[in-house]
């Protein structure tokens, strides 16, 4: 057992800020006092004294051999991983690696159809050929819950020649499908299961939240540490369990994708974080899961709001755990979409989401609100409840009567890889005249960041109607150059 009370890399980080000496080293503010005025008048000196290079005492992040290497052993301890990296990049970077170390071009590697972009950027990077499976789904609801084991064995039977099974563990929505029971399809199959698990770094540290997916046999695991735990935003692990991941490909495939001049007030925060999660972590996922409850139990009765639960009669094999720390707040018996209800809730009620979508609003509930926060959110809903109700425009109940399935709407034709796509020479035509061509760019409302089309795929009448819904309701149309919509990028025939 190690001594989780350590801090090695910051506290080696605060020694190197305070030790006089002349700086002739990276970066050019050198130490803070050639900062910006503006800057120090914002977040101070302190900061900017401690924004250094990879001076020896600090290691290096492509060969760490020091504080660095002691940093990721405490956090592969306490994350119960056989081995740990510190990513600087987000888990982007992280998934991207995954992905390079398991595959090569022309490989096979079965995942779902509501994958985050990062994923795609991985399979163009590398060449693998995406062999997609549609989620279970929610109609009635419009959310997509997890890929199922029955769709996982179908897929290996049909493609037995698959290097690898990703599956994305919680959903933003915070749904949690049966990894346990996929892990185990694919080592039956003798290959590993990479999980995109960015949204479940906390599940380590309370038995009342969802199975950690290293618990359960996954074998690549990624988590952003910044987005529920308490590090600095972009800083993420990866973390490798069992013998089924060459290591040293793993770190040959985050040199590619992470940068050379890593920051060092990112890899900080995650030994802060994952010592702050090691000593009080069941003590502060209680006190959020208590909030969270809270949070749910009250805006659940609020006239015309519900909050997604778990099913409680019929088991789904697409859903078998949620997060409750992730509230997800359906707002549509109100008349409103969950666009026009977080723009009220932040421009007028003081409230800010993590994201909307056509019929909910998803918010993050951490160790990091308080009382007066869950307070402040569950008045919001009933002013929202008591003075914005409003008859649906014809668009959105439109789309709420036809109750398209996403993931019919995508296709799933697949026509060229990613990567031959994206490298494939491309022009640019106006959105209505596409249909039925191949798409050379990825565009997808966001967040939470699952394409609609991405490269490779052949664009289907269904799936333009679909974006210019959502562009109509006040959805964010990301990825593509021309994010209007009046223009799309295709392969040139």
């Amino acid at each position: 057992m190690l001594n989780q009370n350590q801090i090695p890399l910051l506290d080696t980080l605060k020694a190197s800020a305070e030790r006089p000496h002349a700086p002739f080293y990276t970066p050019g503010h050198k130490r803070g006092q050639g900062i910006s005025k503006s800057l120090t008048d914002v977040f101070g000196k302190a900061v900017f004294r401690a924004d250094l290079p990879e001076l020896a005492e600090l290691d290096n992040l492509f060969a760490p051999s020091g504080v660095i290497q002691q940093a990721q052993q405490l956090a592969a301890e306490a994350f119960a991983a056989s081995q740990t990296w510190f990513l600087v990049n987000g888990s982007t970077c992280g998934i991207e690696a995954a992905i390079l170390a398991t595959c090569a071009t022309g490989d096979k590697i079965i995942l779902p159809r509501n994958v985050h972009s990062s994923a795609i950027a991985g399979l163009i990077l590398c060449g693998a050929i995406p062999i997609f499976i549609h989620p279970e789904y929610d109609s009635v609801l419009d959310i997509a819950h997890s890929i199922t084991p029955t769709a996982v064995q179908a897929a290996l039977e049909q493609h037995p020649d698959a290097k690898a099974v990703f599956m994305v563990y919680p959903t933003y929505y915070g749904v949690c499908g049966d990894v346990r029971a996929i892990a185990s399809l694919a080592h039956q199959h003798n290959i590993p299961l990479i999980v995109d698990e960015a949204h479940g770094a906390h599940f380590a540290f309370h038995p009342q939240l969802p199975t950690p997916t290293l618990a359960a046999g996954a074998d690549i695991s990624v988590q952003s540490i910044h987005k529920v735990l308490g590090a600095l935003t972009q800083a993420s692990m990866l973390h490798v369990q069992g013998n089924k991941i060459d290591i040293d490909r793993v770190s040959k495939a985050l040199q590619l994708v992470q940068s050379t001049s890593p920051s060092y007030l990112l890899l900080a925060s995650l030994d802060a974080a994952r010592q702050q999660m090691a000593l009080y972590g069941e003590e502060l996922m209680s006190r959020t899961l208590q909030l969270a409850q809270e949070a749910r139990t009250r805006i659940s009765q609020i006239p015309g709001l519900s909050v997604l639960e778990i099913p409680l009669h019929e088991t789904s094999p697409g859903f078998v755990a949620l997060d409750k720390t992730r509230l997800t707040v359906t707002v549509s018996g109100l008349g409103l979409t969950g666009f026009e209800a977080e723009e009220i809730l932040n421009d007028k009620l003081g409230v800010t989401a993590e994201f909307s979508s056509l019929q909910h609003l998803t918010f993050i509930i951490s160790f990091g609100n308080t009382q007066k926060d869950i307070e402040q959110l569950v008045q919001a809903f009933l002013t929202l409840s008591k003075e914005y109700r409003k008859t649906p425009s014809p668009a959105y109940s439109l789309l709420m009567r036809e109750g398209k399935d996403l993931f019919s709407i995508t296709g799933n034709s697949i026509h060229l890889s990613p990567r031959e796509a994206f490298f494939s020479p491309t022009e640019t035509l106006p959105f209505q005249e596409t249909s039925e061509r191949i798409c050379a760019e990825i565009i997808c409302p966001y967040p939470p960041g699952i394409p609609i089309l991405m490269p490779g795929e052949v664009i289907s009448p269904c799936a333009l109607e679909y974006l210019q819904h959502i562009q109509e309701l006040g959805g964010f149309i990301s990825g593509c150059a021309d994010t209007s919509l009046r223009t799309l990028k295709v392969v040139k025939v």
